[in-house]
């Protein structure tokens, strides 16, 4: 299902991936359910990735405007997900983390600019030291700050998750990752039947 043009993500476009979560039979262990799963958060960084491209890059949407489509897509993306299988509640949660850093990093960096102390990487490299030292206000500050170097055009090696202690660092890296592959080729990602 693909959106309009004047529209980047939509609530029915969410409903149908979660519609699809709740009738799919995942283990996330199985290649197929992980695939599923990282098209998911996929989709919705290509979502975020077309915004700001939109505002930073091609003039479609002033600032005012993107960041009105942002906290759309928030709205959209963090609404209560009812499932009755604790199991895929955790798998939605965990999509839904990894896509708290990305958004935060497309407000920050169309708002204001891409954090400049460091590079994505180094970002990252000091989210996971924060996580492992359970200070998780700072590894996420330190994963949006890495996500608005990766919207400025920085890469990071994925390899690093190995070193990751703390599955909610893990997954917020997930989607820096999300949003770097998002950047590289934005097309959409269309739900399988």
């Amino acid at each position: 299902m693909s959106t309009p043009p004047d529209e980047y993500y939509t609530a029915e476009r969410w409903e149908n991936w979660v519609d699809r979560l709740r009738e799919e039979d995942l283990d996330p262990e199985e290649e197929e359910s992980a695939r599923f799963l990282w098209n998911l958060r996929d989709d919705a960084a290509i979502a975020v990735a077309k915004i700001v491209t939109a505002a930073a890059e091609e003039g479609e949407l002033d600032d005012e405007t993107a960041l009105a489509k942002l906290e759309e897509m928030r709205n959209i993306v963090f609404s209560e997900v009812r499932i009755d299988d604790e199991d895929k509640t955790m798998l939605i949660q965990s999509v839904q983390a990894s896509l708290e850093p990305v958004l935060s990093a497309a407000e920050e960096f169309v708002a204001n600019a891409p954090a400049d102390e460091a590079s994505a990487a180094e970002y990252v490299d000091a989210a996971i030291d924060a996580g492992n030292g359970d200070d998780l206000d700072a590894a996420f500050a330190y994963c949006a700050q890495a996500g608005t170097r990766i919207f400025a055009g920085d890469e990071i090696d994925t390899s690093i998750v190995e070193d990751i202690e703390h599955a909610l660092v893990l997954d917020w890296v997930n989607g820096l990752d999300s949003l770097q592959s998002a950047l590289a080729d934005p097309e959409v990602v269309e739900e399988e039947d």
